[in-house]
């Protein structure tokens, strides 16, 4: 094959941070190559590098054999080098047309927009995608995946022949997931070399044809998919073999009441929610996408309040109409979108494990005691393991998976008895998410109540003790934590015509 980008002893140093150690890199025409990490092991940067994102500083990259400078990602762009970052870049309120040709509309006489060709010239790239989408259509009125398909199209229209994807799957559900997947596979037969970032080792399996693994900031191998066992992979990432630990099942007939939930609805997204939650349980939320767990955990952390029902907290009514309600009453909420609602990126790391507890650190003047504080946010990052320079780096350079970090660590400083993680490994390698796995099952052993709320139905599956599962704004069930995966999708799906075992009689019917 053909190889398209080579890249050689890549160098970058940020204040503090050795992110990238002389790294290698190769891309082929026609392939599709899978670059693997844990959280914080260089792979986005070596790609910002590729893109012109980021200038290195030692190595060289070339493109069809001759090194390039790429100063800047519009010269990089005009080498055909597209990328479609994991938080994508479209302006909601332009039409997709609009979006993709944005800087480069084409003109008619007095500087006019040719509105009607750049509509056509959007629909020709769909066409050759074999993707059915209208260019008038507001980005925003356009699903995450709708909108991903509007970023390989803008990618497309510079004539990229190397597209980078940076964890294009992370909001998808299955279905989408496949469309994509059908997208890539007819780009690579058109001998487009195409970069996936991604954490899931079984979308690594089918989509990839070789495989390159670093580890903190340095090249660790380049393997052929095919011939490679997910553990092989998994191994080389983490540096060590990574085990399932033994949860222990608390008795949860004995264990007290931390949370009850009656009759909760708001519109149509809620309709009479009714649980209970114990003390040192881990209660699995799982569902398809729409199905209300997220509208759940805002309700009862009072983001968005419901408009009827109940909420009792260790045993008493509890009045909960703003997220101060529920953090008075010893309740923290991990939003799913965590850099919208869980950090303040522009922060330091020790400023966002106190934000959440900022008056027990002040005088009656209301000035914080950071000494304290700095004992505090140093001791969160060595009990969690968070991977930054000191306490005063800014949240946004820290990986997806020390940012997650942080968000519990402020929970923790709060001590709140009852916490709801929303898609607590979202974007996480596979190391840390064993390390996120184990921090629950510690917090629940320490006699925490949890909800975990999950895309992933083996992540469901491997933490909860009992499993809730919704469809369409209804609790259609809670199962044991031994259940199916078949049996959850009866209940998500509610389908009659899913098999389930013999253990169903432990379902309990809504």
């Amino acid at each position: 094959m053909i190889e398209l980008v080579q890249m050689e002893v890549i160098d970058k140093r940020f204040p503090g941070v050795h992110a990238l150690k002389g790294v290698d890199f190769s891309l082929r025409a026609g392939e599709v190559h899978a670059l693997m990490g844990e959280n914080g092991a260089g792979k986005s940067t070596l790609m910002k590098c590729l893109s012109g994102v980021y200038q290195p500083d030692g190595g060289r990259i070339l493109v069809d054999g001759s090194e390039v400078a790429l100063p800047s990602p519009r010269a990089a762009q005009d080498l055909g080098i597209g990328i479609i970052h994991q938080e994508l870049a479209l302006m909601r309120d332009l039409t997709v047309a609009q979006n993709i040709w944005i800087g480069r509309e084409p003109r008619l006489s007095f500087g006019r927009i040719d509105e009607r060709r750049q509509n056509a010239d959007a629909a020709a790239i769909f066409a050759g995608m074999n993707v059915a989408m209208d260019p008038r259509a507001p980005v925003g009125s356009l699903t995450i995946a709708r909108q991903q398909m509007v970023e390989i199209a803008k990618a497309l229209s510079y004539r990229s022949r190397v597209l980078i994807m940076d964890e294009p799957t992370a909001a998808l559900n299955d279905s989408e997931i496949a469309e994509l997947f059908t997208i890539i596979r007819k780009l690579r037969a058109e001998g487009v070399g195409i970069v996936y970032i991604s954490h899931k080792m079984d979308e690594i399996r089918e989509i990839s044809d070789r495989v390159t693994v670093m580890r903190d900031g340095e090249h660790v191998g380049t393997v052929e998919a095919a011939d490679t066992p997910i553990s092989k992979i998994i191994t080389m990432m983490v540096g060590r073999e990574l085990t399932d630990e033994a949860v222990t099942v608390p008795d949860l007939t004995i264990a007290e009441t931390a949370l009850e939930v009656r009759n909760l609805g708001r519109g149509r997204d809620l309709q009479k929610i009714g649980f209970s939650l114990k003390k040192g349980e881990i209660l699995g939320f799982a569902g398809l996408m729409g199905a209300g767990r997220t509208e759940l955990a805002r309700a009862i952390f009072g983001a968005e309040p419901p408009d009827q029902g109940e909420i009792i907290v260790h045993g008493k009514p509890a009045k909960i109409c703003t997220p101060a309600d529920a953090v008075r009453l010893g309740i923290g909420y991990l939003s799913e979108d965590r850099k919208h609602y869980g950090l303040a990126l522009g922060m330091d790391v020790r400023a966002n494990i106190a934000l959440a507890s900022l008056p027990r650190y002040a005088d009656r003047l209301g000035r914080i005691d950071e000494k304290q504080l700095a004992v505090i946010a140093r001791d969160y990052i060595g009990r969690l393991a968070i991977r930054t320079p000191h306490d005063r780096q800014e949240v946004r350079l820290l990986s997806g998976g020390n940012q997650q970090k942080v968000v519990i660590a402020k929970w923790l400083l709060r001590d709140c008895d009852i916490l709801i993680f929303d898609e607590p490994t979202r974007g996480i390698d596979v190391g840390a998410k064993a390390e996120i796995y184990r921090l629950l099952n510690d917090l629940a052993a320490q006699g925490k109540a949890i909800i975990v709320i999950s895309s992933e139905l083996p992540e469901v599956l491997r933490l909860s003790h009992r499993i809730a599962v919704m469809c369409e704004g209804r609790l259609t069930g809670i199962l044991p934590g031994g259940a199916s995966q078949e049996q959850i999708m009866a209940l998500a799906t509610q389908r009659e015509d899913i098999a389930v075992s013999q253990t169903a009689g432990e379902i309990k019917w809504t």
